[in-house]
């Protein structure tokens, strides 16, 4: 039986939110030197895997990082870490098995846009889950390293981090202290409060970016995430009137004993790139029921299969749809 996997997109310099939780939300960090053990691993990973750590929360079931990788590694490395902190763990405390729920949970992020909204939403819970007063007061979250010049938070990437809230250099600890201070906004807990968390989080640009590049190289029955990369309905019929130079309205109206070959092409599209559903389709472009679109599409195969110069603009206006997805 295959099981379905994640949606991950990696690339050279991307961001990602990582949280992962113990098996039934066991503990998996049982004293203090369990925190320091993962703390330690952190350094070696980063210097291992060169990604960047810029926040992390080590909570008592839990942990968030927020993480940069210059390299496009971030399951590599997170396999680096969940592996080697399950084995030096169970070694410890004489247990075997696995100590964490499953994969890692990750959301892509936009670095323009939720970067310090993040950090400051790492360094806050603490004061969530009631464990502490005030950020200062929780030893095993990066926060404090934000407040520090010393040495040993030089493995901390936080320069950038800071640099967004200030680009004169003396002013950064103090524009942070004023920043964690403020209440985090809404979009940002409600991601953190579902019980699944979203793929990725960004402007349109940004989502329109990742729909555009990503799509075809991650579209998989086993990733079902994977359509959320798909294009827009609006993308498609766009595409498709363009092509034929017609008003969208023509897409939606049917012609007795007559093919309507960009009527039919945008129903082919709609289901190829979206797998909507036979209904949904026959909705959205006004037909009698689902055996109707199902018509359509048996239509449009046969006639691929007879007719390549169909089958090019099928592949033509395809194309179109994908590189329309980067410019909505």
């Amino acid at each position: 039986m295959n099981m379905s996997r994640p949606l991950r997109i990696e690339y050279e310099g991307a961001w990602y939110h990582v949280m992962n939780r113990g098996r039934r939300s066991d503990r998996i960090f049982e004293s203090r030197n369990d925190y320091l053990m993962f703390l330690d691993l952190l350094k070696e990973a980063a210097e291992l895997w060169d990604v960047r750590i810029s926040a992390y929360c080590l909570m008592s079931n839990h942990y968030h990082l927020l993480i940069h990788t210059p390299k496009g590694n971030l399951s590599r490395c997170m396999r680096h870490i969940n592996g080697v902190y399950t084995q030096r763990f169970n070694r410890t405390h004489g247990c075997d098995g696995p100590l964490f729920r499953g994969r890692f949970k990750s959301i892509l992020v936009d670095g323009d846009s939720y970067l310090l909204q993040l950090v400051r939403y790492i360094h806050k819970n603490p004061l969530r889950a009631g464990v502490a007063d005030h950020p200062e007061a929780y030893p095993w979250s990066s926060h404090n390293g934000y407040l520090s010049s010393a040495m040993e938070w030089d493995w901390l990437h936080k320069d950038f981090i800071l640099s967004i809230l200030s680009t004169q250099e003396r002013n950064r600890i103090r524009a942070y202290t004023q920043f964690i201070q403020n209440e985090d906004p809404n979009e940002i807990t409600q991601v953190f409060e579902r019980k699944k968390w979203p793929a990725f989080l960004g402007d349109k640009k940004f989502i329109s970016w990742l729909k555009g590049k990503y799509f075809e190289q991650k579209r998989d029955p086993q990733i079902p995430d994977s359509v959320i990369l798909a294009p827009g309905l609006e993308t498609i019929k766009k595409a498709v009137s363009s092509y034929y130079q017609i008003d969208e309205s023509e897409l939606l109206k049917s012609r007795r004993g007559k093919f309507n070959e960009p009527r039919s092409m945008a129903i082919y599209l709609t289901r190829k790139l979206r797998k909507d559903s036979l209904s949904d389709i026959g909705a959205e472009f006004r037909l009698s029921g689902y055996s109707s679109v199902s018509s359509v599409l048996e239509t449009m195969v046969k006639l691929f299969q007879k007719n390549q110069e169909l089958h090019k603009r099928y592949e033509t206006i395809k194309n179109s749809v994908m590189v329309g997805q980067t410019e909505t």
